[in-house]
């Protein structure tokens, strides 16, 4: 018996000597809460306790994770993903703020080309005229560069007060070209009935439609371009719900918790997760892809008849083609303005004009290179766009790409235990199928997404809606106003009633159309309380020189007795009519 106890007491002195299983430690998730910059390494506890305090990583047994700590790891996952999305933004928003700046600097570019181009025409051809012209042309594309901006400028409008402007300096220095200078009434009267006797013939309608189309896509542009941009930065400050910020805590950093740092979610988790953090953001997949669609169609509306380059330089032959109308109706200007104005008078102050010094340099036109290629830079905006048309719908695949999820086939984390892989339902990125999704619970659409997806939609109807079409811009030149026919004078005023048949039956078509236009303009002259009142005043454009509303004191009498002089023979018909 003796020899039998032996062998048992030499094993049980040796049970002291082996090793003893290593007592459970939080070491590595403090390592970890530290190396992330999550917190403070204080906040983690040595090793695993008993605590009941915690709303997200509920513990099965002792934990690593304090409710402090929880907090520290939701502000955490917010930061991550606001700056996970910000850097997916950051390709996009770079593309569309790099091209708003190249479009806004070949506007500006095509608008000074332009402007070079058709100041050239009154320095080379027209120089008598050149300086004094040199302010309008000006003025003319400056109101188109506003335009384009988005200013309330009305094409029409920015036209008629150039031609406004236009007509005296060529009635003076080209259709009487012996008259010294003008006084400011005589100018100020030519500028008022310059709409009715429409001296430039309608070579301007053609150009106006196509200018207006051109400019509409130009300045559409650059307001998608803006809008995209505002869309960008809504995206980035949506914020997170309490949800989705505890789903992210659970998915990311829960198996902390049980010492299990290395350990990453499921693929499937992972995009469930996303999907439901991100599901307002998903809802701006169908109006974004609309919108990339109007932008393409807006890019292939600024080519061919309606480009802006062609536009805009094609004003220099419009200017130069009215101007020669204008002086090939010299005589019969002068005979209508002869009649509304009065007889040419000189000056009191005789200004020697035609004896001003003019630069004898030629402003050459400045080539569109390749670098302001309208274009070039329309193309190259397309090819960068169209790959975003899929950018809100695919954004949870690519937050889950890369080292944040596992996809192949190894141990993952799905929410609660470590598993082969993950056997929930897995959503789509549709904002309507988060009621199915089983990670996070979306129980509305973000304010501030709803509120760009409504401006979203807006210009996607205002783009859809606004297609220009040329009968609505179909004006003479000397018109100010819409809807003019072809076969109307050219005041539009025109009918059995107002004396233009009777006599004038077998007049030829032209004399016709002469008699039409003055009948017109005296009727006019007699109606217009500026003509008529040199005291009234008419209201001047916003930005044009109060100087244009001088007095005509002396000048009034002499359009009255015009006026009742033409009309007499109108008035002797009527009354021979009654009688017969």
């Amino acid at each position: 018996m003796p020899m039998l106890l032996l062998p048992i007491l030499l094993l049980l002195s040796l049970v002291p000597s082996l090793p003893s299983e290593r007592p459970p430690s939080c070491h590595e998730v403090r390592a970890a809460f530290q190396l992330q910059e999550i917190g403070r390494g204080r906040l983690v506890p040595e090793v695993p306790i008993q605590v009941s305090d915690l709303q997200i990583c509920e513990p099965k047994t002792s934990t690593c994770c304090t409710r402090r700590m929880e907090e520290s790891y939701q502000a955490a996952v917010r930061g991550k993903l606001t700056h996970n999305i910000q850097t997916l933004n950051f390709e996009l928003k770079f593309m569309i703020v790099a091209h708003t700046s190249a479009f806004q600097e070949t506007f500006t570019y095509l608008i000074d080309t332009a402007t070079n181009n058709t100041l050239s025409l009154f320095d080379t051809k027209y120089r008598s005229m050149s300086q004094d012209a040199h302010e309008s042309v000006k003025e003319l594309f400056t109101d188109l560069s506003l335009n384009i901006m988005g200013a309330d400028m009305p094409l029409e409008d920015a036209f008629s007060r150039f031609w406004d402007s236009l007509f005296p300096l060529v009635y003076n220095h080209l259709i009487n070209p012996g008259i010294m200078s003008l006084s400011g009434e005589y100018l100020d009267c030519l500028r008022l009935t310059r709409q009715d006797m429409n001296p430039f013939g309608n070579y301007s309608s053609e150009m106006l439609t196509h200018l207006s189309e051109s400019l509409w896509a130009s300045r559409m542009m650059k307001q998608a371009l803006s809008m995209a941009e505002q869309v960008i930065n809504s995206t980035e400050h949506a914020g997170l719900t309490r949800e989705c910020t505890h789903a992210l805590v659970k998915m990311q950093f829960c198996p902390h918790c049980q010492g299990l740092t290395l350990i990453r979610p499921c693929v499937g988790y992972c995009l469930n997760v996303m999907r439901g953090c991100l599901a307002s953001l998903a809802s701006l997949d169908r109006p974004w892809r609309e919108f990339i669609h109007l932008v393409e169609q807006l890019a292939d509306q600024m080519s061919g008849s309606h480009d802006l380059e062609q536009s805009l330089l094609g004003i220099r032959d419009v200017v130069d083609k009215s101007i020669r109308y204008a002086e090939s109706q010299g005589p019969y200007l002068s005979r209508m303005v002869e009649k509304v104005c009065g007889e040419l008078q000189e000056s009191p102050l005789k200004q020697l004009s035609e004896e001003k010094t003019m630069k004898e340099e030629v402003m050459e036109q400045p080539p569109i290179s390749k670098l302001h290629s309208l274009g070039h830079l329309r193309r190259d905006f397309i090819k960068h766009v169209k790959p975003s048309r899929t950018f809100y719908t695919t954004l949870a695949e690519r937050l889950c790409d890369g080292d944040l999820a596992v996809r192949d086939g190894s141990t993952c984390w799905n929410g609660e235990d470590v598993v082969e892989s993950y056997t929930n339902l897995v959503v789509s990125s549709d904002f309507k199928d988060q009621v199915n999704n089983p990670e996070v619970k979306v129980r509305g659409s973000n304010v501030v997404i709803n509120q760009i997806i409504n401006k979203l939609r807006l210009f996607i109807q205002m783009g859809s809606e606004k297609r220009i079409k040329a009968e609505r811009w179909r004006i003479t030149e000397g018109s100010g106003g819409y809807d003019r026919s072809e076969g109307e004078g050219a005041s539009g005023e025109c009918d059995d009633e107002d004396g233009c048949q009777g006599s004038g039956d077998n007049l030829d078509p032209d004399t016709k159309r002469r008699r039409v236009d003055e009948t017109s303009l005296v009727n006019r002259t007699m109606k217009d309380p500026v003509l008529l009142n040199p005291s009234a005043s008419r209201t001047p454009p916003k930005h044009r020189n109060s100087s244009n509303a001088t007095s005509r004191s002396h000048g009034s009498l002499v359009l009255i007795v015009a006026a009742l002089f033409f009309m007499s023979p109108f008035i002797s018909q009527d009354k021979q009519e009654e009688t017969a």
